[in-house]
């Protein structure tokens, strides 16, 4: 069996006939590719093989040529937008490369927090092209860096390809952004009979739906995914294609922010008979689209609500647990959850305590191995945006912490720490997740990239 193990992209930093500099794009590349500057426009990608791939831009036939000279053959995808994109394949002892195109994407509510991270996601990501941007009536017609303005709620500059981005209506321009791409993120605020009528609108316009929106969460034939554990609900969208009457229209969504610090955790413990957990979550104002400015209430409190969080921590776990059977999803009669959802003064992360007992209760060990050993489709496929080791977990007493552990695993990691017996339960322990990347933005990109990987954008 060929499965997909590595994968780069080489981009160009510099320009002019007398010299080009090419290096890997972020961070999760850098160990595959070697940064060297040429004269003229080629330049050498040293990958881990100890094979060399020159690259050269704005003309597909020297591409082809390097290709074909390391591999013996030629390949007739070429480069979108003069960047040349290889991936590694792998069976026993044949290796060979091959030519992955990008997918055009759009970004339907961009100039809110999550749309935000979104446009700072798609930043040379290595499968997805922005080629549109799209927000409310009162922001179409200007550029992004105008509608935004002082509202950038990001730690890094805005990316320099959205800033002149002229945004479109997402409504009333949905036919126009529609031709323009090959699917589209969602991450609107709006009231949830619209969200849904805006979502299923693009769907019914051929266009794939990869939505951060909680209105189709409970959609029977709309698959919620955390792509490491229910990646086999994505064969509902052949049933929910046939309700929309569909060829390639068809809407996927991400699970709730606040179940990312404890479902994952949960998860590889369901092999020995979860009967019940407690959760209490504390949640960033960044869950609320806020930040300290926006939101100075906040500072030196704790407000002990969240507007539907509860049912949502309560009841989504158990479609993500659910199955498959005919057209629909039908949940997972259990593990029971209870939950609390407090808002904390806190920047980005939510943390989460929780209580749980077992039909058979495991060891310290054996929970500790679980978490370690396990991992799912993203790691498999070596996805980019998936973390290396999914759950991490801290020894120390203090940790996890959102300062410090957040950002693990570029944010994608889910963290554990404190694991320890209980006198009511059987275990306790704390999660962490960064609710911005894994919880919202990055789970959907990670979510597009696991649907492109499975053919449904094709």
């Amino acid at each position: 069996m060929i499965f997909l193990c590595r994968y780069g992209k080489i981009i160009s930093l510099k320009r002019g006939a007398a010299e080009h500099e090419y290096r890997a794009p972020r961070r999760w590349l850098r160990d595959l590719c070697t940064k060297r500057t040429q004269k003229g426009i080629a330049a050498e990608a040293q990958q881990d093989l100890g094979a060399a791939l020159g690259v050269r831009e704005n003309t597909r036939s020297p591409v082809t040529a390097t290709v074909k000279r390391f591999f013996g053959r030629s390949y007739e995808e070429g480069e979108e937008g003069g960047h040349a994109f290889f991936f590694y394949k792998t069976h026993l002892l044949t290796k060979e490369f091959i030519m992955q195109k990008q997918y055009k994407v759009g970004v339907i509510g961009a100039t809110g927090m999550v749309g935000q991270r979104f446009v700072t996601l798609l930043d040379g990501h290595p499968l997805f092209r922005p080629v549109a941007l799209a927000a409310s009536a009162r922001s179409a017609g200007k550029s992004y860096e105008e509608a935004v303005g002082s509202r950038w709620a990001m730690s890094v500059p805005m990316p320099s390809y959205a800033k002149d981005m002229i945004l479109l209506d997402a409504e009333s321009d949905a036919e126009k952004l529609a031709s323009l791409v090959d699917f589209v993120f969602c991450a609107v605020n709006m009231k949830k009979e619209e969200i849904k009528a805006l979502e299923e609108k693009y769907a019914k316009l051929e266009v794939p739906v990869v939505s951060n929106n909680s209105a189709h969460r409970a959609t029977p034939d709309v698959p919620m995914i955390i792509p490491e554990i229910n990646d086999d609900h994505l064969s509902v969208i052949a049933a929910q294609r046939r309700r929309l009457g569909t060829k390639r229209g068809f809407i996927a969504v991400k699970s709730n922010c606040s179940l990312q610090s404890y479902v994952p955790l949960l998860h590889p413990l369901m092999k020995f008979g979860i009967k019940c957990a407690a959760v209490t979550t504390y949640q960033a104002i960044s869950g609320a689209g806020k930040t300290f400015e926006t939101m100075p209430e906040i500072v030196d409190n704790i407000i002990p609500y969240i507007g539907g969080e509860e049912q949502k921590s309560e009841e989504e776990p158990l479609k993500i647990w659910g199955s498959v059977k005919g057209d629909k999803i039908v949940n997972a009669k259990g593990p029971v959850i209870t939950s609390q959802c407090l808002r904390v003064p806190v920047s980005d992360g939510h943390t989460a305590a929780v209580f749980v007992s077992f039909e058979r209760k495991p060891s310290k060990e054996e929970i500790l191995s679980a978490w370690k050993e396990f991992s799912g489709a993203p790691q498999a496929l070596s996805l980019p945006s998936a973390p290396k080791q999914f759950i991490h977990y801290f020894e120390e007493d203090n940790r996890p912490q959102a300062k410090l552990d957040r950002m693990t695993e570029n944010g994608m990691a889910a963290c554990a720490g404190r694991l320890r017996e209980d006198v009511l339960f059987d275990y306790k322990f704390i999660g962490l997740s960064h609710n911005t990347l894994r919880g919202a933005a990055g789970g959907a990109v990670l979510l597009a990239e696991l649907l492109a990987a499975k053919g449904y954008f094709d």
